[in-house]
């Protein structure tokens, strides 16, 4: 009995539709663990975009409620950190009438999150973040939380950073913040200071996502061993993941580090990327 040559191509159809389909739950499955449980529905599709794979978010969201695929969710608790009653002078909100940012290093925003370390200890975390591209251009971390722990986090990102006179420092209306060394290093690098409203959290509610979602990503089991313990998950999570490889929604699911790149090549005249 023979066989004609379509009549058998349709009967492999099959086969090869199940062979890539079982590829393509392989890469979601790939995706989702390579990301530590981080990524979504939305950000997998981006990666596979990436990767020259398109899928749809139903078919996505089948495949991952098929293998019991369910990324890390953020915590909504806030803890106070930063102290508002104290006896220096509030700057302005200069954030309220302003555009958003189109460059890198035009507005940096600012916060201080506990991290909670064994046996009942904690750890204060200083961020400044850029506002057009979500890089997180400096940080420290530390035992305390005095005004010294944002200055050092300040310091390093304009250690790293083309900065240029006029930009804007925004943060909430803590002391840290607000204290005479801090002003003083702005006011010698022609830093303009910009300040939360009273009791609005949305007015640094940037910094406040951004906190959750480190916390939910890499406190999975709730507490760091120590403060050592802690500077090297955050280090590795911040310059090795966040900042290269984190895709966010609000940059088209791009990194921070690949949004600011696009930015540059989008130039009609050669400048000094950051």
């Amino acid at each position: 009995m023979q066989i004609s040559r379509s009549a058998y191509y349709e009967y492999l159809k099959p086969k090869v539709k199940n062979i890539e389909k079982q590829q393509v739950e392989q890469q979601i499955v790939e995706v989702f663990r390579a990301h530590k449980q981080r990524y979504g529905i939305r950000r997998i599709c981006a990666e596979l975009k990436d990767q020259g794979l398109r899928i749809g978010k139903y078919a996505c969201r089948k495949v991952m409620h098929q293998h019991g695929l369910r990324a890390i969710q953020p915590r909504s608790f806030v803890p106070r950190t930063t102290e508002s009653r104290h006896p220096y002078p509030i700057s302005p909100n200069l954030l309220l009438e302003r555009q958003p940012p189109t460059r890198p290093d035009e507005v940096w925003v600012g916060d201080i999150t506990y991290i909670p370390l064994s046996q009942g200890r904690w750890a204060y975390l200083s961020v400044w973040m850029d506002l057009y591209s979500r890089r997180i251009v400096g940080w420290q971390l530390a035992s305390h939380r005095r005004e010294e722990l944002v200055i050092t986090a300040l310091r390093k990102a304009l250690a790293t950073r083309n900065v240029k006179a006029g930009l804007i420092v925004h943060s909430d209306r803590g002391g840290q913040y607000a204290g005479g060394m801090f002003r003083k290093l702005l006011l010698k690098r022609k830093i303009a200071q910009s300040m939360s409203r009273a009791d609005d959290p949305y007015d640094n509610a940037f910094m406040e996502s951004c906190f959750s979602r480190i916390k939910a990503e890499l406190l999975e089991d709730g507490i760091f061993d120590n403060l050592e313990d802690a500077q090297t998950e955050i280090f590795e999570y911040i310059e090795m993941y966040y900042n290269t490889n984190r895709k966010h929604s609000s940059l088209n699911y791009q990194s921070p580090m690949q949004y600011e790149n696009h930015y540059c090549y989008s130039l009609t005249k050669q400048v000094t990327c950051p």
